[in-house]
């Protein structure tokens, strides 16, 4: 019950931080710094670290349900509501997600088994720690601050998901692809990205929401195929706890989303990314000072 309670507060965490531009990992960081779950800890001694592994990135699944419930009809292609005209304008938004798409996937398929070949760690193994995700979370935030401040009393120039460019989509993507580095945050840097592009801060935020549909699905199902390959090469049985865990957080993360995602785009409207640079500034002193005293 215990750990239930975790994979809930867990999934609460990620529901709110895999949308807000204030990442994720590092709050993930430090939860699991204060509050580690310790699930399948006397079995096989890599278990409790290979299910954690796949856990933290797994957990995304919840929240990416919620945006295809959210953006359901704009997602949805073939909706019997929707004109021939519409249904096309679909079809090329979903083709400008893949195109968005492609630079962080060879990333991460192609780069990160590169650098691993080469070093015997992956990008993970290099920048999953303290130092780097506490100077991500400050450097993003000083961006947020300066961009808006930047934009001030400016008209964006792009205002609607049709006005974006297969090449602004790409370079959006070049953007997500930066987010391999732990602290950055998926939607801080595909939202930053998009603003620097002359998006208005509610298309900026849309189309990095539905950028995480394949990021987010394509390294789950990495992480899930990485878990189950070391299941069957160890031989050691998953305990049922696990599975109620993990379902209890993607749950949680798929009910907290739904209330995060309506309170950006909600926000966006009538403020300004400024608080959330703030606030990242601040999260990223206090865990670099943490690590610090430690």
């Amino acid at each position: 019950m215990i750990e239930i309670l975790k994979a809930i507060l867990y999934g609460i965490v990620e529901g709110i931080t895999e949308w807000l531009p204030i990442s994720s990992t590092g709050h993930l960081i430090l939860l699991n710094e204060f509050l580690g779950l310790n699930v399948g800890a006397n079995l096989e001694p890599d278990f409790a670290g290979e299910f954690w592994e796949m856990f933290e990135v797994v957990i995304q699944l919840g929240a990416i349900l919620a945006v295809a419930v959210l953006f359901f009809s704009k997602l949805n292609p073939f909706s019997p509501r929707k004109s021939a005209p519409e249904k096309k304008e679909t079809w090329v938004m979903w083709l400008k997600v893949v195109v968005a798409s492609i630079p962080a996937a060879l990333a991460g398929l192609v780069l990160d088994k590169a650098i691993e070949k080469l070093s015997g760690r992956d990008i993970d193994g290099w920048l999953y720690n303290a130092w780097v995700v506490s100077a991500a979370l400050i450097i993003y935030g000083v961006f947020f601050i300066l961009i808006e401040r930047a934009r001030r009393g400016r008209e964006p120039e792009i205002t609607s998901l049709d006005a974006i460019t297969y090449k602004n989509a790409f370079i959006i993507g070049v953007y997500q692809m930066l987010a391999i580095i732990p602290g950055t945050s998926r939607s801080g840097s595909t939202i930053l990205g998009a603003m620097l592009l002359g998006m208005s801060r509610s298309t900026a935020a849309e189309f990095s929401f539905f950028m995480a549909i394949p990021a987010m699905a394509g390294a789950s199902l990495i992480k899930m195929y990485g878990f189950f390959d070391y299941v069957a090469k160890s031989g050691v049985e998953v305990p049922a706890e696990a599975w109620v865990v993990l379902l209890a957080a993607c749950v949680t993360a798929f009910l907290v989303s739904m209330v995060a995602i309506k309170f950006l785009m909600d926000f966006v409207k009538r403020h300004t990314f400024t608080p959330f640079g703030v606030y990242r500034i601040a999260l990223g002193a206090l865990v670099l000072l943490y690590f610090i005293c430690i």
